[in-house]
């Protein structure tokens, strides 16, 4: 693992394709152990000021919402493997509303860090947070048709290979935790929401998280 973030830090592949006009590629965390893995988009403009993932409001939301779920407090920043599909702020939306989703070109030069990393966690759960990382996983879905539900790698997750004697996580969609996603106004989907953090809560009694 410490080879890995070494590698992740030093990576500038999307500065020199010419997608980013500055590479600053944020460090994973090393945390002994992990057994949940966070996938995000993303890093945003606070996480590449500060230098760690889900630094902005949206760790602040995804740490209520382990709460919720029953995990104890602070389990968020010293259990879980925080990680995203890329590694660098994408920058700024051109329109100036919110930040630039990074390209499937970028995704695919990040993608063998994602990769290694489940070779070397090999995770029970995998949180997947927000649209973008739920299809790189499960496929192009709604999101009511994904949060509130739980899926297996052998059912529809095939974005990551796995090694001989990997076993199988349970992947968990989530809505994006940045506070201003408009998907939570339904109180409709704020009840898929519920029903997401209370299927995670059966993972951590079930799995002894």
């Amino acid at each position: 693992m410490e080879r890995l973030a070494s590698e992740v830090v030093a990576c500038r592949a999307c500065a020199a394709a010419g997608y980013l006009a500055h590479a600053n590629p944020i460090r994973p965390t090393l945390i002994a152990n992990p057994r949940v893995m966070l996938i995000g988009q993303a890093p945003g403009p606070v996480t590449d000021r500060k230098g760690y993932h889900f630094a902005g409001p949206a760790g602040r939301f995804l740490d209520i919402w382990l709460d919720r779920a029953g995990f104890p407090p602070g389990y968020f920043r010293a259990h879980v493997y925080l990680t995203s599909l890329t590694r660098c702020f994408p920058g700024k939306s051109p329109s100036g509303n919110g930040d630039r989703p990074p390209s499937r070109a970028e995704i695919a030069l990040c993608r063998p860090f994602l990769e290694r990393e489940f070779q070397l966690i090999q995770p029970s759960v995998v949180l997947l947070v927000g649209k973008m990382a739920i299809e790189a996983f499960l496929g192009r879905h709604p999101l009511v048709e994904t949060v509130g539900h739980v899926f297996r790698m052998r059912e529809r997750a095939s974005a990551v290979r796995r090694q001989p004697g990997e076993g199988t996580p349970v992947f968990v969609p989530l809505p994006h935790a940045s506070g201003v996603s408009r998907w939570l106004n339904e109180p409709a989907h704020r009840a898929r929401l519920d029903q997401a953090l209370a299927e995670l809560g059966r993972l951590r009694a079930e799995l002894g998280l």
